[in-house]
């Protein structure tokens, strides 16, 4: 089979971690589709078989591409459709795999090519706009909500990422079938081709671990972005209840712009944990994995949100504990089988990591359960069936 994949976004970059995009191309790669990938400018070109990155232009001098909508995406998307109807012009493709937005392009031109469409949903796109605060215009709300209505059930083939967004969809479309939930559950390293591009802006790792955290002392560690829905707040206020109980803590978190950092670097100054506290920063992807081995106790103090966190994925595999809150975007997958879950709020976080420092033999039975429930539910056999499952559908 050959594929145009549409992915509007900075690939590779972890900085837009669009990890998702890189494991449904590899596995898709591994069951034997060949694809012409169309992208922006921005990112790294990675190592898969069959895959042949085609870039719209960089434009530089705009700046990077941020997470959510943006006018920025917009223009470039104007590129993206140019680029994309010359690909369907000059080629003979089975299927569109379109991620997000790219849906909108590929059901405008179905009619017209006659290829099958695979709609690859990572999130609402109408509520997109107002989580990331891009309008609250309700015309164009409802105009996204009309069109991804539209996607929804002319789409050939339907990929959700978490049970709250299967249940969107199921809600709105009738061929029930044509739908599949594959989460976003496998992390095995990227593979980045060696080229001439320009290099990511993250931090190179300025420290060592060892010098942060003595031999007598448990390292927890955070790993990802510093946006107000993943709770850092929650997380550095705990600190000070953990540390009248047991001194003997360091906490490594791992991510975040210059500016997000420096704002939770005062807040650790003002609750008196900023030495146990230590802020890196964006990083390679190797070096917040490398804290996460070394981790004695993984956490996600996320407040918000609906979708399931990859991390959550990795940290289940991991085999550590891992303490993370009881809201809806985690207890989709996680149970307090798992995970020690508490509360989105700084005490009832204490107390979550204190008992899993505490007591070993409850960390160690959770921690066996993760294992149990990721090679049940979650990995890579299980994922790749359930991508052979849809392609052969088409």
């Amino acid at each position: 089979m050959k594929a145009l994949v549409i992915a509007p976004q900075p690939f590779f970059s972890p900085r837009g971690t669009p990890f998702s995009v890189y494991y449904r191309s590899l596995i898709s790669s591994e069951l034997g589709v060949k694809m012409d990938f169309l992208t922006y400018g921005e990112g790294q070109d990675v190592d898969i078989a069959n895959l042949n990155i085609i870039r719209i232009p960089r434009f530089r001098f705009l700046g990077n591409v941020k997470l959510g909508p943006s006018t920025l995406k917009m223009f470039l998307d104007i590129f993206i459709i140019i680029k994309m109807l010359w690909l369907l012009l000059t080629n003979k493709y089975d299927f569109v795999h379109a991620h997000e937005e790219a849906v909108f392009f590929a059901w405008f031109f179905k009619p017209i090519f006659k290829y099958k469409l695979i709609y690859d949903m990572h999130s609402s796109l109408p509520q997109q706009l107002t989580n990331f605060q891009f309008t609250t215009s309700k015309f164009l709300i409802n105009t996204f909500k009309t069109l991804e209505d539209k996607c929804l059930h002319s789409a050939d083939a339907i990929i959700t990422i978490c049970p709250d967004l299967r249940d969107y969809v199921n809600k709105i479309i009738t061929k029930k079938e044509k739908h599949f939930l594959i989460e976003n559950s496998i992390f095995e390293p990227v593979k980045q081709k060696n080229n001439n591009q320009s290099k990511t802006t993250e931090a190179e790792l300025d420290f060592k671990v060892e010098d942060f955290v003595k031999s007598n002392e448990k390292l927890l560690v955070y790993a990802g972005t510093l946006e107000k829905y993943q709770g850092i707040d929650i997380l550095v206020k705990s600190m000070k209840d953990v540390i009248e109980k047991n001194n003997k803590v360091k906490l490594i978190i791992a991510g975040g712009t210059k500016e997000q950092v420096e704002e939770f670097t005062k807040l650790a100054n003002e609750f008196g944990v900023s030495s146990f506290v230590k802020f890196t920063g964006r990083v390679a992807q190797k070096y917040a994995k490398e804290f996460s081995a070394k981790a004695d106790i993984l956490l996600s103090p996320r407040s918000d949100g609906t979708n399931t966190p990859l991390k959550i994925y990795e940290q289940l595999a991991s085999g550590k504990p891992l303490v993370a809150t009881r809201i809806y975007s985690h207890t989709q997958v996680l149970t307090d089988d798992v995970a020690f879950l508490v509360e989105p709020n700084p005490q009832e976080m204490a107390k979550g990591i204190l008992a899993a420092i505490s007591n070993k033999n409850l960390s160690k039975e959770k921690v066996d359960k993760a294992l149990e429930l990721y090679n049940k539910e979650y990995s890579r056999p299980v994922y790749k069936s359930k991508l052979k499952k849809l392609l052969e559908t088409l």
